[in-house]
């Protein structure tokens, strides 16, 4: 997961009166520093564990209902959700685990469409994404929702709230596509929360935005079913896929998931020619020791091959495991190492400074082709995605 701008991260400080601006190219919400109470009929946060149903709750009105995809009408007005593995049964007023798909009078609706809860624009870098436009700016935005229950979420203000308990933006696929073209962004990202949850708004958007030369970026955990996904992926030029940690133990009992889905994601998104990278956030003592490292190494090596970029990051302290030390940095070195040990080609470390981990190297003659310091690209020696030796360079340069 991408983590909210700091400088941005209006829902860490509190919620309250929205506004979106354009100032200076770049696009962003303000806020009111008046922190606003969760709703009274909001249910507890469900357990981190796969369920079929939640608490039938009244969700306040709102004209954001849109009708959702890939369901199934069942028996006695109930629907079943088949966006993704958790495959929620809802009766009537019942939402999913994603805490923004409810049935409505059998019919199942997406209730966060079109409602965005944070926007920014960032550099691509920050996705992160080192193999696609080095050096331009991403359009990010976001919905409330997340089908997992990370307890080390990093935006959890908005991933892990219900639409009505975060302060949002009505704005349309036009609205979103429009305002990213008035920003200079090369591209729109879904990220911060999870965009599996919003798929019918990212698919509008994205459709939209490629009709007007933006290319379209996915920041994702890749909790999504395989069919889904497929109908997704031509809209979709890159694809960043958070993998937890290869330990099946750690998605059970720290995400609410599993992680057998996400790896056939990562295998049906590299087979459809659809650019990947993938991020592992290093937890400390959960998912760190070198064994987890080269497992997670070796099988991208071995099944997605040596060309798709890893990037490991720093965990820090966040949500329901703020108890925990931050990742030590030579931890996060370590991991980088064994990857390139395991036959990676492009392995960084991607929010931590490191010369090592932060540019871009020939894996025939190591020289630097794109240096980086931190997010920012000093130098793009590539041309057209070719090194200056005639080498190309796997990615999405243009």
């Amino acid at each position: 997961m991408n983590p909210l701008p700091p400088s941005r991260s209006w829902q860490r400080a509190g919620v309250g009166l929205l506004a979106i601006a354009i100032v200076g190219g770049a696009v962003f919400f303000a806020r009111s520093s008046r922190e606003r109470s969760l709703s009274a009929d909001a249910p507890a946060t469900t357990p981190a564990a796969p369920a079929t149903t939640t608490p039938a709750i009244k969700a306040p009105p709102t004209a954001n209902h849109h009708e959702a995809m890939w369901y199934q009408k069942l028996p006695d007005g109930r629907v079943q959700c088949q966006l993704c593995p958790h495959g929620c049964r809802l009766g009537e007023g019942q939402i999913g685990i994603c805490r923004v798909r409810q049935n409505i009078g059998g019919t199942l609706y997406a209730i966060a469409y079109g409602r965005v809860a944070a926007a920014h624009v960032d550099p691509v870098e920050k996705k992160p994404f080192y193999h696609v436009l080095p050096g331009s700016r991403a359009f990010s935005l976001a919905t409330p929702g997340c089908n997992l229950r990370c307890l080390f979420c990093q935006n959890w203000e908005i991933a892990q709230s219900y639409p009505w308990q975060v302060t949002t933006r009505t704005l349309s696929p036009a609205d979103v596509v429009a305002a990213a073209l008035q920003s200079g962004a090369q591209s729109i990202a879904f990220t911060y929360s999870e965009p599996t949850i919003f798929y019918e708004y990212m698919l509008d958007i994205a459709k939209l935005a490629q009709a007007q030369g933006l290319k379209t970026l996915v920041v994702s955990a890749g909790y999504i079913n395989p069919e889904p996904l497929r109908a997704l992926l031509p809209h979709i030029d890159a694809y960043k896929i958070d993998f937890k940690g290869f330990d099946p133990a750690f998605y059970t009992d720290l995400t609410g998931g599993t992680r057998d889905p996400v790896l056939e994601t990562m295998k049906t998104i590299h087979q459809s020619g659809v650019w990947l990278e993938v991020v592992n956030l290093l937890v400390t003592g959960k998912n760190d020791s070198e064994n987890d490292v080269r497992q997670l190494a070796r099988w991208v090596c071995d099944t997605l091959g040596p060309d798709v970029p890893l990037h490991f990051s720093r965990f820090y302290p966040m949500h329901k495991l703020a108890n925990l030390p931050p990742t030590p940095i030579e931890t996060v070195l370590r991991a980088r190492q064994i990857a390139l040990e395991e036959g990676l080609h492009y392995v960084y470390t991607g929010n931590i400074r490191s010369a090592a981990g932060d540019s871009t190297r020939s894996p025939v003659t190591g020289d630097i082709v794109i240096e980086r310091k931190g997010y920012h690209v000093i130098h793009n020696h590539l041309v057209d995605g070719l090194a200056p030796n005639g080498e190309p360079i796997p990615g999405v340069w243009k």
